[in-house]
């Protein structure tokens, strides 16, 4: 079954759930035995005793063009959403773009930022932080700890297995995300030692799903992924790139896009081409954001709940 939640038909409860997202109302998405769930956002928290962390994305480090001449501001006030959160996240996923243009200083700003909450940070490259052989060294040197050369790895943390991934090298037409086949045959190695019963997050920057091919908006080998966790009775894919919040369902596997915490883009459709969009200064941060997830032990389940900046 594929159910792709951008275009329901008809005045549904799908429709009002789609327009509500668009328009930056947090929603709260569940997924039991693959079945996808929402309800406007409560406290996520007080729905489980799991374990929570947060995803934050694109912060454009370095950006400075009138979508938003200051995106560190608002990535301190997303950082300052997560340290307000009722329960402390276990850790924080960062799925790229963490700068504009990959310079020392954009990555060491950037790491000063985020280390303030004194909370661990999981990095996954995007294409503005790795650039070439020099700016893939020095990611690698802030935010490679514990990866292969190829900015990949996984790890465990109470039950479920997280994989993070690198799909900006290598980039195919219009910019699509390619893994390679010596990822892919890491990746499947790395799958042997989990059961099909074991939740699966798979987390990096370009989309997983194709979304909008000649924008770029996917992954030129995704297929072959998804057929390595196509056994797992729980799998969710956590991307960026797109600056909007986006969501799927495929068999088992539930695909999540996040917004940035620098300046959105357009829907796909609405614009001739992808790429920082101005709005009205009042409009800005109820397009930016973060989301906080849930794993609840036993449950089958993953809430992610899409968070607008407040204020």
């Amino acid at each position: 079954m594929t159910e792709d939640l951008r275009h329901p038909e008809g005045p549904s409860r799908r429709k009002l759930l789609q327009c509500m997202a668009w328009g930056g109302t947090g929603l709260l998405w569940t997924l039991e035995g693959g079945v996808p769930g929402s309800r406007l956002l409560g406290s996520a928290q007080a729905e489980t005793t799991g374990f929570t962390f947060a995803q934050i994305s694109d912060c454009h480090i370095g950006f400075d063009k009138p979508a938003n001449p200051d995106p560190v501001a608002t990535l301190n006030q997303a950082l300052d959403q997560i340290a307000a959160l009722p329960k402390k996240p276990d850790f924080i996923i960062h799925t790229g773009d963490i700068t504009h243009t990959a310079q020392p200083e954009q990555f060491d700003l950037a790491v000063k930022t985020i280390d303030r909450l004194g909370i661990q940070v999981h990095y996954a490259p995007g294409e503005h932080d790795i650039t070439d052989a020099a700016t893939g060294k020095a990611y690698m040197e802030r935010f490679g700890k514990g990866a292969r050369d190829g900015a990949y790895y996984s790890f465990d943390h109470k039950g479920v297995h997280f994989v993070s991934l690198n799909n900006v090298v290598d980039l195919k037409k219009n910019g699509l995300g390619f893994l390679g086949a010596d990822q892919l045959a890491w990746i499947a190695d790395d799958l042997k030692g989990s059961s099909s019963e074991t939740p699966i997050v798979v987390f990096c920057h370009i989309p997983l799903w194709t979304i909008t091919p000649e924008w770029g908006w996917g992954t030129d080998d995704s297929q072959a992924l998804m057929a390595l966790l196509a056994r797992f009775g729980s799998v969710t894919v956590m991307n960026g790139h797109i600056h909007q919040t986006m969501q799927k369902v495929e068999g088992k596997a539930t695909f999540h896009t996040a917004r940035s915490t620098a300046f959105p883009q357009p829907a796909p459709g609405t614009a001739p081409a992808p790429g920082p969009l101005k709005v009205p200064p009042g409009q800005l941060r109820g397009l930016l954001g973060i989301a906080d997830v849930v794993y609840a032990p036993g449950q089958d389940r993953l809430a992610i709940t899409d968070m607008p900046l407040a204020g």
